[in-house]
This record gives structure tokens, sequence and C-alpha cells, in this order.
């Protein structure tokens, strides 16, 4: 294989690892703008997709964030503010390190809370489960009528003879 059909095998393979979502209409003239645009970006997660930045998502949400973050940047915003308008406007699900507070303990602590109670459960299902059966419990103890007792003998004496 040639060197130039290795380059080229290559670079298509690496293709999808380097291309994002902004379109070319959505990139601003001012190349500080645009870089404070792509910093803000990668702290967005497209509602979408869900474990994407919106720079890295085609859903049409995603879009319309990444236009509304270069819109109020060009309006003059700092980085903060223009977080803080769009947390105020879709929640801090929209961060994709929300803060730990109040309103989102239930996304730092959900997955713990439901590791600790699928391992109770499991905990409790096996401490119910008898290592024993009941009936030789019951041999055991004693509790066995006279012709309960019996007929268990000719049941193991089958067993035995098998």
């Amino acid at each position: 294989m040639s060197i130039r059909k290795f380059i080229m095998i290559l670079s298509l393979l690496l293709l999808p690892f380097s291309v994002q979502a902004v379109q070319p209409d959505e990139i601003l003239d001012d190349p500080l703008l645009e870089e404070r645009a792509r910093v803000i970006s990668e702290d967005l997660r497209c509602l979408v997709c869900q474990n994407q930045s919106i720079d890295d998502s085609d859903a049409d949400l995603a879009r319309d964030l990444r236009i509304i973050v270069r819109e109020r940047l060009v309006a003059g915003d700092s980085n903060d503010e223009v977080l803080e308008f769009i947390v105020a406007r879709y929640g801090n699900y929209v961060l994709l390190d929300p803060p730990m507070n109040i309103q989102t303990l239930i996304l730092w602590v959900g997955p713990l809370i439901i590791f600790l109670l699928g391992t109770l459960a499991v905990v409790l299902w096996y401490r119910g489960r008898s290592s024993v059966p009941e009936i030789v419990e019951e041999v055991q103890k004693g509790k066995l009528s006279a012709a309960e007792e019996k007929r268990l003998k000719e049941i193991l004496g089958e067993e035995g003879d098998q």
C-alpha cells in the first residue's frame, strides 16, 4: 500500500473525530467572541442528545442554543451572564457539570441510592432464603406427625433406591 493511500484512509477514519456540528453561518466574525462561544458551548449539554455538548450535536435545539450563546455574547454579556441566562431558561440540567445543590441533589446522589437499594434487595433476598428446606427443619425439630414421618421415609427410601 502506498503512503498516499495510507494517509487518505487514515484521514477518512479520523474525520468523524474532528467534525463539529457548528455550522459556518453560526460562526462569529470576531475570533475572540467565537472562542468565548466555544468555551461556553463546551459546558452546555444538548438536551436532545443528553451526553454531548451543544457544539458536538446536530440537533435543532443544540443549534438554537449555539445561536443564543452567540447572540448574548454579541449583546455584550460576559461568559457567566450567558450561562446564567441559559440556566435560567432551561434549568441546571443544561449544564454538562451541574452544580451540587438541593435542586440537583438527585442527579448526584440518585445513582448511589439506586445502587444501595439494589444491594439491600439482594442481601434481603439471600437472607430470606433458607439454606435448609423447611421440611428438614421440621424433621429436626420433631414437628412432623407419624404419618408425615412415614411418608417422608418412603420418599427418601425411593430416592435411595434409584
